[in-house]
């Protein structure tokens, strides 16, 4: 096969099982097992004959290996821009003094908000912890709404796996 179709063949199939691959351990984290298991035969489907062809030209395995490299890592890249768009629900805490501005801005845009009054560093109760549990899609207007109104709030963001009730 010609050294340079043999070097995209797996720098393209890199990425995709590598892609394949990211992807398949959020959908463990979120229990989603099934489809990790067929998502996982298919990463290794992939790795299985690119990897046979690459070997099979053991004469350029220096060319190949740095083609591997760069389909490994651009993979990566493809896979956590992947596994970002299958984020659905998030929860948001903010820490901050200005609570009064931030709950008046997100209630104004329809977020659902809890708040905690909690002590800082210097265990005093002068701050307050936010709760919001949103979309991705909005975590943008979110964070905008609260670094408009505190410059100096500290934003908190994690994946939620479920989220029952509440407001929407």
């Amino acid at each position: 096969m010609n050294l340079v179709v043999l070097c995209l063949i797996v720098y393209f199939a890199r990425i995709i099982d590598t892609s394949i691959a990211t992807v398949r351990t959020v959908m463990v984290v979120k229990d989603k097992l099934l489809l990790a298991t067929v998502l996982a035969f298919f990463e290794v489907f992939v790795w299985f004959l690119m990897v046979r062809e690459a070997l099979n030209s053991a004469s350029n395995a220096f060319i190949i290996a740095i083609f591997y490299s760069a389909g490994y890592a651009t993979g990566v890249l493809v896979g956590m821009l992947i596994t970002d768009k299958l984020t659905t629900n998030v929860s948001v805490n903010i820490v901050t003094q200005a609570k009064k501005d931030i709950i008046k801005n997100l209630v104004q845009n329809n977020f659902a908000v809890s708040v905690s009054k909690i002590k800082g560093k210097d265990l005093i109760s002068n701050k307050y912890m936010i709760f919001v549990a949103t979309t991705n899609k909005r975590l943008k207007d979110l964070k905008t709404i609260v670094t408009e109104s505190d410059p100096k709030a500290f934003i908190v963001v994690s994946e939620n796996k479920l989220v029952l009730g509440g407001y929407k």
